[in-house]
């Protein structure tokens, strides 16, 4: 997302204390078989980045269409569309609606937060799945510091560094950060699949008791634990609960992700409070010192070969430990925090048919591997695989991503084709991309099996959550998510086993800022 100096508070400069060595906190300037997802190990490449120059703007057979919008006013027309996409229409509506006033899905307008967090808001908006893709394509576009959008973080939430989710595969360290993500998940993989069943087992068993007592149960806030534990167990060898992190582990990420996509969010207060709040000024850092100071030390103390294989490759054990960090908590747990309780909210409205379909075909593929969940049943699961694809698309995890051109570009859509100078911001909500309808039938509409059969696997193309299609592969050269196969293998496995123990369920849909709210209302246990 998009690049920004820091505006944040240089005056606090926040000293973490590692257990071995002192971490200063500096602030520096500025469905087929044949797509299925990998063992973990297979997310390891070792394909280093290509030497790719910019190249001259590409022919086009469309009509070349100056790119409509406008950014307004200096000051009042970020200030303006801010409130608009937070208040006034709210984040669907804005982009619907001025994709109607244009009659293009390519046109310009300012991206929150604006003044005075964000130094330039304006950006060239991509809303349909044929001009999206670009923002992939690291020979057009530049990736440093757009992660958040057109703000970024202060570097004091990150222990002075910018993280790997911030850095373009054409700077050096970018390769040795991303080698030891995949050094996390494939020095991880043997423990991934019983780990998960005994951090969700975990959850079950507190859904249902709450059932019992209360006649519901909160989903998001048992999820919460369960993502936590199962990362921490699986990736780490720790569990939070025996160490001074204790059960505060989700508390502390939610309230440390705050700070970092403060000004993106919405809490639900007024908006004379919440506006000036968070989309306005920063949050002061200092605030969340001492948390994170202890979600740094479980780590720390938590990964010491990583670090060991981090130093082989150039990189300070307290630099990979802000980035294992940030890798687990903000993008791991995130998603799961995201992702999860939505998928069980598509899958429950879909109802009882296809809770059945799903329950048939898991335990039947299961009790032919002798009753164990393996990598290779999972591949003959093409619904249950199907569900997962479809709840990525319908509802990415990241629902926004950013690139700077590079060069001048002709950017197309389906309809026409549009020139983008060097250094403009590009920017695509995807939840539009992958609801084009010029691509998806019943776009809007959460289709079960649409990722089944060859004709399915087709459309996999065009699921791009990971900041990548689903049918490529993260390497070192490029800015597809380092743990894609990982966040596919473990959604699956929430689908596995949660048909595996449930015939069906009902629950009740809220909002939140992350992800939807879901209270349990009713759980079948398994019949057959």
């Amino acid at each position: 997302m998009a690049s920004s100096s820091s505006l944040g508070f240089p005056s606090l400069q926040l000293q973490f204390q590692s257990p071995r060595k002192s971490s200063s906190f500096k602030l520096s300037s500025s469905s087929t078989r044949r797509f299925l997802v990998r063992p973990i190990s297979a997310s390891v490449s070792e394909i280093t980045p290509s030497s790719v120059s910019a190249q001259p703007p590409e022919p086009t057979n469309l009509p070349v269409k100056k790119i409509p919008g406008d950014y307004g006013l200096p000051f009042v027309g970020p200030i303006k569309d801010r409130l608009d996409y937070f208040y006034n229409q709210g984040r669907d509506e804005f982009f619907k609606s001025r994709v109607q006033k244009y009659q293009s899905t390519v046109f310009r307008v300012n991206m929150p937060p604006g003044p005075f967090i964000s130094k330039n808001p304006q950006v060239v908006v991509l809303l349909d799945g044929k001009s999206f893709p670009v923002l992939f394509d690291v020979s057009k576009v530049e990736k440093k510091d757009l992660f958040t959008g057109t703000y970024m973080p202060s570097l004091e939430l990150t222990g002075g560094y910018r993280i790997l989710s911030y850095l373009d595969p054409s700077e050096p360290k970018h390769d040795k950060l991303k080698r030891v993500i995949f050094y996390l998940l494939k020095s991880s993989r043997d423990s991934v699949l019983p780990e998960f069943h005994s951090s969700y087992t975990e959850l079950f068993e507190t859904l249902e008791s709450k059932l019992a007592d209360k006649g519901k149960a909160n989903f998001v806030e048992a999820n919460d634990q369960a993502a936590f534990n199962f990362l921490a167990r699986s990736l780490y060898r720790a569990n939070p609960a025996d160490t001074p992190l204790g059960l505060d582990g989700p508390k502390l990420v939610s309230k440390w992700v705050l700070f970092n996509l403060g000004p993106l969010l919405m809490l639900g207060l007024p908006k004379f409070i919440e506006d000036p709040l968070l989309h306005t000024f920063r949050l002061p850092p200092f605030l969340i010192k001492k948390d994170y100071q202890r979600l740094y030390d479980f780590f720390y103390q938590s990964s010491g070969h990583v670090l060991d294989e981090a130093e082989r490759l150039g990189v300070s054990r307290d630099e990979a430990c802000h980035n294992l960090l940030f890798a687990t908590c903000f993008n791991s747990f995130g998603g799961m925090k995201f992702l999860f309780p939505n998928m069980l909210k598509w899958i429950g409205r879909a109802g009882v048919k296809l809770h059945t379909q799903l329950a048939e075909e898991i335990r039947s593929v299961v009790r032919s591997n002798g009753g164990k969940i393996t990598m290779g049943g999972m591949e003959q699961m093409p619904l249950m695989k199907s569900v997962v694809y479809e709840a990525f698309r319908i509802e990415p995890p990241v629902a926004s991503q950013y690139g700077k051109a590079k060069t001048d570009l002709v950017i197309e859509s389906h309809d026409a084709a549009f020139k983008v100078k060097e250094g403009e911001m590009l920017f695509g909500f995807q939840p539009f991309a992958t609801k084009d309808s010029k691509i998806f039938e019943r776009a809007e509409e959460f289709v079960a099996d649409r990722f089944v059969g060859e004709d399915g696997e087709k459309l996999l193309k065009h699921v791009l959550w990971s900041n990548g299609p689903e049918t490529e592969s993260p390497t070192v050269g490029n800015k597809q998510c380092a743990g894609k196969d990982f966040v596919v293998l473990v959604s699956r496995l929430l689908v596995v086993e949660f048909f595996l123990r449930y015939d069906s369920f009902e629950i009740e849909v809220g909002s939140s800022p992350l992800g939807a709210a879901i209270t349990v209302t009713s759980l079948k246990r398994a019949s057959f």
